[in-house]
This record gives structure tokens, sequence and C-alpha cells, in this order.
């Protein structure tokens, strides 16, 4: 019900944005009850960080950026998928806790490539606040538009992670970027499902 709900959502982001592309579910996912869980030994596996939704625990000698990567690799996901979620799931605005960091976007709620069109956007600068905090400012005003964190700012300051943000904030990649992150959320959705055909 988790995953039909949250593809459902998606659906109704994307209507928002203009476009009519359905979000594949396939039904059928078998999680563990309660009952079935050894919660003893599964509070080694508490997560520490989650860069998808731009939270971690505290501040660890390991950079957030390095661990939001080390996350994408645990779920089999590649540099373009990585960026593509992660630039979706800011618009959307599925932060830990609500927060506002990196969510580019006055439209929060719609899936649009706003977090990748504002993050290359030069008229805006990064002003650090702490470690793992930014304010991004407009050049000409000063004026404070919105906050980020290092997860949020490395696809403007890696040339890769850049090149892909991008390909995703020309004008004429929108449907691009909302079909490319359909096929991420499926895949991530489905990675466990040993019980279907990839």
């Amino acid at each position: 019900m988790i995953v039909l709900g949250g593809s459902d959502a998606i659906e109704k982001a994307i209507e928002k944005a203009g476009f009519k592309i359905k979000v594949p579910f396939i039904s059928g996912r078998g999680d563990a009850t309660y009952e079935m869980t050894d919660i003893e030994s599964f509070e080694v596996l508490e997560p520490i960080h989650d860069g998808y939704r731009n939270w971690q625990k505290k501040e660890y000698a390991v950079k957030p950026e390095e661990m939001a990567l080390d996350r994408t690799q645990l779920m089999g996901l590649t540099a373009p998928e990585m960026t593509v979620l992660i630039g979706g799931m800011r618009v959307l605005g599925t932060n830990h806790g609500s927060t506002k960091h990196g969510v580019f976007t006055d439209n929060e709620g719609v899936l649009t490539n706003d977090f990748f069109v504002n993050l290359t956007d030069m008229s805006f600068v990064w002003e650090p606040v702490s470690d793992n905090l930014f304010n991004i400012r407009e050049r000409k005003t000063g004026k404070v538009k919105w906050t980020a964190t290092r997860v949020d700012l490395v696809f403007g300051s890696n040339s890769i992670l850049r090149a892909y943000a991008e390909v995703y904030a020309q004008d004429d990649n929108k449907e691009k970027f909302v079909k490319d992150f359909v096929n991420a959320w499926v895949k991530v959705m489905n990675a466990d499902r040993f019980d279907i055909k990839k």
C-alpha cells in the first residue's frame, strides 16, 4: 500500500506539471510483518543518514554527499538515476522532518525540473552558514531565496553530477526529467522484488 500510495501521489504531481505519464506498479509485495521481525537483530541496520531525504542522524567524519553516494551504490542506482531522483524528491517536498533545504521551487509538490533550473542559475550565489548548511542568495538583492545542504550542492560542484543537472535544467528536457524520475522511482520500488522479471 505504501508503494501504491507513493506512486499515486507521483502521478498527481506529474499531472500538476502538465504531463500524462503513468507510474508502473506491480502488486503482490510481501514485506515481513511485525511478528516476523527480530527487532534486536535489526537495530544495527537503523539508518544513520539518507541523502535522498536530506537527513543525517549526526555529524560524521564522512561527508554527507559521500554517504549519499554510498547509499546510491547500495541501491544499485547509476549517477543519472541518483541525480534525477534527488532533484525530483526535493521539489516534491519529501525531506525528513519537512525541512526546506534543497527545495529550490515555488511550486512544491509539482514534479518539475525546478531543482536543476535554480541550482544552475548564475543569478544565485551559495553562501556557507555551517559545514552542512548553505544560504542561496540572489546576487542582485542579497536576499536569501533558499537553503541547501552539501548533498544538494554536490550537483552543482561535482563536474559529472553537474553535467547531468544541466541536462535536466534545459527547457526542452522537462518531459525527459519526468520520465527518468519515474523510471528511477520504479527501479527503487521494485529493487528487492525477486519474484518479478526485470
